[in-house]
């Protein structure tokens, strides 16, 4: 993505993962807000960590100071494995916030598939560790048993969902956060992909960095 980007290939639960990290630029002496681990589409729909969707988070946290991990899940790319329908997958996650983000504060985000994953990574994550922000956007609502999320974690979450996505119908999002007095917000006109409003989707997580909310 730029020039502080570096390529890793840490040890997965099925074999090595494929793993870009980037690094903000920051005044010296100055150190990063924090890693942020960011999970990608569906693995079997072209899904990969160099989604525009997943660019744009990575760029929104490394504006705001934090160290973005993209990375391939199983069978995606150079990582080893196969597709495992979400388990196998949420292990990929823990496994990469575990060696590359063990310790200091820890954001987790996703797109699509990778907000169900990373909705399963909170439950595990939560009890653990202080999770300082979470990012959902298009979350598979439709097509998997995305968790919900502890009562704790709602300040601290942002939810973005076009309002004309026919992959994720908004319907079926506003279903699964209304009973746990979610907000959803919900960019007019927009679809799965979010085609020409990137920026926007951009700026929108970059408030949300930005906010003091914990």
């Amino acid at each position: 993505m730029n020039a502080q980007t570096e390529k890793l290939n840490p040890l997965g639960p099925a074999g090595v993962l494929q793993v870009l990290r980037d690094a903000p630029v920051l005044d010296d002496g100055a150190s990063p807000r924090g890693v942020a681990v960011i999970a990608h589409p569906h693995p079997l729909f072209g899904g990969t960590m160099d989604n525009k969707v997943v660019q744009t988070l990575a760029r929104a946290f490394v504006q705001c100071g934090w160290v973005a991990v993209r990375f391939n899940f199983r069978g995606v790319g150079a990582s080893e494995g196969v597709f495992d329908e979400g388990r196998g997958e949420t292990e990929d996650y823990l496994a990469i916030v575990r060696q590359l983000a063990p310790a200091g504060a820890l954001a987790l985000a996703g797109f699509s598939f990778g907000s169900f994953v990373t909705t399963r990574a909170l439950q595990s994550l939560w009890p653990q560790r202080i999770i300082e922000k979470v990012v959902l956007i298009g979350t598979a609502a439709s097509r998997f048993e995305v968790a919900q999320l502890p009562a704790e974690a709602h300040e601290r979450t942002l939810v973005v969902h076009g309002e004309q996505d026919d992959t994720v119908p908004l319907a079926d999002v506003m279903a699964w956060a209304r009973p746990q007095s979610l907000p959803v917000t919900v960019v007019p006109g927009g679809g799965h992909f979010f085609h020409g409003q990137l920026p926007l989707l951009k700026s929108l997580v970059v408030r949300h960095l930005s906010s003091t909310a914990t």
